[in-house]
C-alpha cells in the first residue's frame, strides 16, 4: 500500500466497511475516512533551534562544533526518520482497521453500517451457476442436504490456487459416506412408494458407482484434482436426481387468496428456439456452420416460486410467447411488452429467502440486512419477470428477462444490486452462449414446456372448463324444454 509522502504531512485517507456490535450501531452510516497527519520536528528545525540560539549569545567554540556535529547526524539519519515515519502510518492503519478505537485529533466520520457485509463481503457464499442454485432449492430429505452440503464444500476447496486441501476434502467425503450409509433407510423412506426402486438404484450408484463417493474418495487419496472435480460433479448430479425424487410437490400452502392461480410443483424444462431478426446468423457451434436458429433451454422452479413459474408454463402451453420480440440490454434480455399477447395473470412479486419454509409475497429482501433468496438474481442466465407496470409488489403479466449478470457491475460480494426484488423463477442450463449473441429484434420463434406438463396444475383453466359444461347443458335443457 502505497502512502504519499511530503517534508511536513503523511495522508492517508480510506473507505472501509467495518462490521461493529449491534450496541454500537448507528442509522445512515457512511464510509469511515481515515486522516493521518504528523508535524514532522525534526531535529534541524527543533533540536538544534535552541543550540543555534545559545550560539548566536555565547559562540563558545565547543558549541559550534556540536552545533556542526549534530546537524550532519542529523542529516544523515534523515531518511531513516522518514521510512520509520512512514511505517508508523502503515501499523496505525491496520490497527485502526482490526480495532476500531476513537483516535483524538483523527478525522473518523461514523463506521458504516454491517447492514452492507453481504454486498461487500468476499466471503458472501451464493450459488454461481444456475445448476447449484437449482440443487439447493430442492425441499429434500435433511440427511440429503447434509450429504449435499459436504460435498458442495469440496467445490470451494477446489478453487484454492495453491496447494490443494485434499486432507480437508477426504474428511468432508468420509463424512458424506457415513451419513449415507447409517441413514439409508431414513433416505429411502423418504421415496415415494412408486418411486422407491428408481431411489434404490441411485442410492446404490451414489455409494459405489462408477462415479460414486467411494471412487471420489480414491481420487482424493491419489490427489488428481481434475478427476476431483469430475466424479464430483458425477456425484451431486446423482444426489440432485435422489432428492427430486423425495419432492413430488410442494412442501407448504400457498396463502388462501391465491390458492386458484396456477401453479408449478416441481421442475420442469422449457426450450425457445431463437431467430435473428436481421436475418444474420449465430456463431457456429464446435465444428459445425452459422445457425440461422438457436435454442436455449431453461429450467423453471417450482418449489421456490410455485405461482411465476406456473403463470410462465400456462403462457408457454398457450404459445404466448410464439413471435415474441426481444430487446437486449447490457444487464438483461427482456421480452417485448406488447400488448397484442394474450395476458398472463397478475402475480404477486414472489420470492423464498434462504433458510425459510415458504416464499414472501409483494416482499422484497433487505439484501442488505442479510437476506438472500434461494434463487438468486446474481448468476449469468438467470430468468426472471419484470415488474408490473402499475406495482412493484407485483410481476409483469408477461414480460420475462434473462439476466446478464457480470461480477464488474456487482458489489465485492458479487452481489447484483437488484438482488432480492425480482421474482426469479429458473436458470438458462443450455445455450447460456447464446444469451450474449442475442440482439435487439431477435424473435422467439417457438417456446415449448418439453418436461415437466404433469406439474402444472391451472385452477382457472379447470374453472373455465365447468363454466363451459354448465352453460352446454344449461342451453340443451332450455332446448329439449323448448321441443317438449
Amino acid at each position: 500500500m502505497a502512502f504519499p509522502l511530503s517534508s511536513t504531512i503523511v495522508s492517508h485517507k480510506l473507505s472501509l466497511n467495518v462490521s461493529i456490535a449491534p450496541s454500537t450501531r448507528r442509522q445512515n452510516l457512511k464510509p469511515t475516512h481515515f486522516i493521518f497527519c504528523f508535524n514532522r520536528k525534526t531535529p534541524e528545525r527543533s533540536g538544534l533551534s535552541r543550540v543555534h540560539s545559545m550560539s548566536n549569545n555565547n559562540h563558545p567554540k565547543e558549541l559550534k562544533d556540536q552545533h556542526s556535529t549534530l546537524t550532519n547526524s542529523s542529516t544523515s539519519t534523515s531518511p531513516l526518520k522518514n521510512k520509520f515515519e512512514s511505517l508508523i502510518a502503515v501499523i496505525l492503519v491496520f490497527v485502526q482497521i482490526s480495532s476500531p478505537l476513537p483516535l483524538v485529533g483523527w478525522d473518523v466520520l461514523p463506521v458504516s453500517s454491517p447492514a452492507n457485509a453481504v454486498l461487500y463481503s468476499p466471503d458472501t457464499k451464493v450459488p454461481r451457476t444456475g445448476e447449484l442454485a437449482l440443487r439447493r432449492a430442492i425441499p429434500a430429505n435433511t440427511n440429503m442436504k447434509t450429504i449435499q452440503d459436504s460435498l458442495e464444500e469440496i467445490l470451494y476447496l477446489l478453487r484454492i490456487p495453491q496447494r490443494k486441501p485434499y486432507g480437508t476434502m477426504e474428511g468432508n467425503v468420509k463424512k458424506a459416506l457415513k451419513t449415507a450409509t447409517d441413514e439409508k433407510d431414513t433416505i429411502l423412506a423418504s421415496v415415494p412408494t412408486n418411486l422407491r426402486e428408481k431411489g434404490s438404484t441411485l442410492y446404490a450408484s451414489l455409494i459405489d458407482g462408477k462415479n460414486g463417493l467411494q471412487a471420489l474418495l480414491q481420487c482424493i487419496k491419489d490427489k488428481d484434482p481434475d478427476k476431483v472435480s469430475v466424479y464430483l460433479a458425477s456425484s451431486l448430479d446423482t444426489i440432485a436426481e435422489l432428492e427430486l425424487l423425495q419432492a413430488p410437490g410442494l412442501s407448504f400452502l400457498l396463502p388462501e387468496q391465491y390458492q386458484r392461480y396456477p401453479r408449478f410443483t416441481g421442475r420442469g424444462t422449457v426450450e425457445l428456439t431463437i431467430e435473428k431478426g436481421d436475418g444474420s446468423t449465430f456463431s457456429p457451434e464446435a465444428g459445425g456452420e452459422p445457425r440461422k436458429t438457436a435454442t436455449i433451454q431453461v429450467v423453471i422452479d417450482g418449489y421456490s416460486a410455485p405461482l411465476t413459474a406456473g403463470n410462465f408454463a400456462k403462457l408457454v402451453i398457450d404459445e404466448a410467447y410464439d413471435g415474441t420480440k426481444l430487446s437486449s440490454t447490457d444487464q438483461a434480455i427482456l421480452s417485448y411488452n406488447g400488448l397484442d399477447k394474450k395476458s398472463g395473470n397478475s402475480v404477486p412479486l414472489e420470492i423464498k429467502p434462504s433458510g425459510q419454509f415458504e416464499p414472501l409475497y409483494k416482499t422484497k429482501l433487505d439484501v442488505q440486512d442479510g437476506e438472500l433468496p434461494v434463487l438468486p438474481l446474481s448468476v449469468y442466465g438467470a430468468v426472471a419477470m419484470a415488474h408490473s407496470e402499475v406495482s412493484d409488489e407485483y410481476s409483469s403479466p408477461y414480460q420475462f428477462f434473462f439476466y446478464l449478470y457480470d461480477k464488474r457491475n456487482a458489489g465485492l460480494g458479487g452481489l447484483s444490486f437488484d438482488e432480492g426484488e425480482f421474482s426469479v423463477f429458473g436458470y438458462t442450463t443450455v445455450g447460456k452462449d447464446i444469451l450474449s449473441q442475442i440482439k435487439t429484434g431477435d424473435v422467439i420463434r417457438s417456446a415449448k414446456l418439453v418436461e415437466g406438463q404433469d406439474r402444472l396444475t391451472d385452477f382457472l383453466a379447470a374453472d373455465c372448463a365447468v363454466k363451459v359444461v354448465d352453460e352446454r347443458t344449461m342451453k340443451e335443457a332450455y332446448l329439449s324444454q323448448s321441443n317438449y
